[in-house]
């Protein structure tokens, strides 16, 4: 199937022209005569896709990759690995197994892992590439998942499952029920197999319409990787009973934030006008809309009930990005004038006007060391808090 790609004089080619522009090598003759150039040109962009993303795979020697956009869906190894974190025992079955990131980072915390994959090529290439890496506790098994569970027949420790977006589903709602495999629809079928399902969603999904389609939640989990969200992980576990817990995880290139809280639970922030420090949450607090949590967790006051920005008068630690507040300017034409063709980092929270409009209006450039938020104060009065960043 794959078999030519891995000769010793094509993977060294696809080695030495990693990121080289694929549209310009597309143009050369094909040195390689009894392989289509554009199954070695795929390699080529597939593997510098991963150069960041999967360093693993990027360094070792004779992987395949699938098709360039399988590399950009799958998951990063860093969140692969905290995953990998949510799931123990002697047995897990995924489902969606794909490329295979996340059974290989499964295989370091179950015993045995199963991945299913229904394109055969796919399933071939991940069984390939775990024999190279040398995942010898995962087995792969191409066919229909649910087919393979029902004749398994087996208890399993977790379940995990990745569903895709059907690619006929209208509109931009983004539901559960509208991807492959439909997960609400078998939630009973897969609770017949297992007492856990870890389930991996895109962050587009609306964490209210996740909980209205799946049941019982113990946990969710929102991932981003370099304050960008990545992924939502949920966590099922037959008979569980109470509130989720909601963790908003951001995982830095050598650290990791985590806020963890009670999903909708009853907290109510506190409100105060700018102190000497400001708090932005990261991305993965702001996909999880537990802004009064924040507030009670951290000790730390709102600005304004739909300000997403936080102050104190002592520095704390936060997750997110944190600043000293210099000055704080009224949002009037006279006050205004004083910044006008200054160069600054513009934010705008709860405020009327775009970002494009302020810079235009009063000639702002972009860029510098100075941050100006542009925001909405307790007292509904309209204000801009000229910054440093810690």
């Amino acid at each position: 199937m794959f078999s030519q790609l891995l000769d010793p004089k094509v993977q060294q080619f696809i080695k030495d022209t990693t990121g080289s522009p694929v549209d310009k090598l597309a143009l050369q003759k094909n040195p390689f005569p009894q392989l289509q150039w554009a199954d070695v040109l795929n390699q080529i962009s597939a593997r510098a896709k991963a150069k960041d993303k999967l360093p693993t795979w990027f360094e070792a020697e004779c992987i395949i990759y699938p098709s360039k956009i399988s590399v950009e869906q799958t998951s990063s190894e860093a969140a692969a690995e905290y995953k990998a974190g949510l799931v123990s025992g002697e047995s897990l079955i995924d489902l969606t197994g794909g490329f295979g990131i996340d059974d290989y980072y499964f295989s370091k915390t179950v015993g045995h892992v199963t991945h299913c994959e229904l394109n055969l090529e796919l399933s071939a290439i991940a069984k390939h590439n775990f024999e190279v890496l040398g995942a010898d506790t995962i087995q792969c098994l191409p066919g229909d998942s649910l087919d393979i569970l029902n004749l398994l027949d087996r208890q399993w420790e977790w379940l995990y499952i990745d569903p895709s977006r059907r690619s006929d589903a209208k509109g931009k709602v983004f539901l559960l029920k509208d991807c492959l495999p439909n997960v609400p629809a078998l939630l009973d079928t897969y609770f017949k197999y297992t007492n856990n399902i870890l389930i991996k969603t895109a962050p587009l999904l609306d964490i209210s319409a996740g909980l209205g389609e799946l049941h019982p939640v113990k946990s969710i989990h929102i991932v981003a990787v370099n304050n960008e969200v990545k992924e939502l992980l949920w966590v099922l576990q037959k008979g569980y009973y109470g509130p989720p817990m909601l963790y908003a995880v951001d995982l830095g290139k050598s650290d990791r934030d985590v806020f963890e809280s009670v999903y909708d639970n009853t907290d109510e922030a506190f409100y105060e006008l700018p102190q000497k420090y400001l708090y932005e949450p990261n991305s993965a607090i702001m996909k999880s809309g537990a802004f009064d949590s924040v507030s009670r967790h951290y000790n730390i006051a709102k600005l304004h009930r739909h300000t997403q920005l936080y102050t104190s008068d002592e520095l704390i630690d936060f997750p997110g990005r944190r600043f000293a507040i210099t000055e704080i300017i009224p949002f009037q034409k006279a006050a205004m004038k004083q910044l006008e063709g200054k160069k600054m980092n513009i934010t705008v929270r709860n405020f009327p006007i775009s970002v494009e409009e302020l810079r235009k209006k009063w000639k702002l450039k972009d860029g510098g060391e100075a941050y100006a938020f542009f925001t909405t104060t307790k007292k509904e009065e309209k204000a801009v808090l000229l910054c440093s960043k810690i």
